[in-house]
């Protein structure tokens, strides 16, 4: 069985994340993880300009995915940051480029799951996870969230993303925030969960 992470990060919150939901997914005995981003479509004077080129290089050796790898992983778990209550357009981009793999049916069966990346608490994390699930329903994918039996999410001590839909984290509006012990728990727990799941469906 094969898994895919694969994730867009401005400042590398997203990818903090990423490694969390691969080491839950590294748990499911017989299971390859992979890691991988998908193309950064911003000019380089805008990254400069936003601070994002000094942070993209903790993870510039992350390979880049093609779309037509995608048909080799049983489960893909994608990780987005919140624009505007919907995914990223670098991701969104990516998307865009699988039209000939919905044209084929390549990905109908395939487990898929999304964890995202807000500046706030209620920066859109939700309705970005459920506007991502569209797409993956539009390519067949069979969907799994974070549920409720990871017990992180009922707590209201402390500010933390987690939701029924996906793992989020709160990154704060200059980005100062990094994802908490409890949100990288949530993570690891939904990389478990949907690495379970495609190894049941593919049994």
């Amino acid at each position: 069985m094969k898994t895919l992470v694969l994730f867009y990060s401005t400042y590398g919150h997203i990818y903090k994340m990423a490694e969390a939901m691969a080491e839950g997914a590294r748990e499911v005995e017989g299971n390859e993880v992979v890691i991988k981003r998908v193309p950064e479509t911003l000019p380089q004077s805008v990254l400069d300009q936003i601070g994002a080129t000094q942070a993209q290089q903790a993870f510039s050796h992350i390979p880049v995915a093609t779309p037509n790898e995608l048909t080799e992983y049983d489960a893909i778990i994608f990780g987005t940051p919140t624009r505007y209550g919907n995914l990223c357009g670098q991701m969104q981009a990516y998307l865009d480029s699988t039209g000939g793999l919905w044209a084929k049916g390549a990905l109908v069966g395939k487990v898929g799951g999304v964890f995202v990346s807000t500046a706030t608490q209620h920066g859109g994390q939700e309705t970005t996870i459920r506007s991502f699930h569209t797409e993956l329903l539009h390519h067949g994918f069979v969907i799994v969230g974070l549920p409720y039996a990871w017990q992180g999410q009922m707590g209201h001590e402390e500010v933390t993303g987690g939701t029924p839909y996906g793992a989020s984290t709160v990154a704060g509006g200059q980005g100062e925030r990094q994802p908490s012990a409890n949100e990288l728990e949530g993570a690891r727990y939904q990389g478990r969960h949907t690495a379970q799941i495609a190894k049941k469906l593919a049994s």
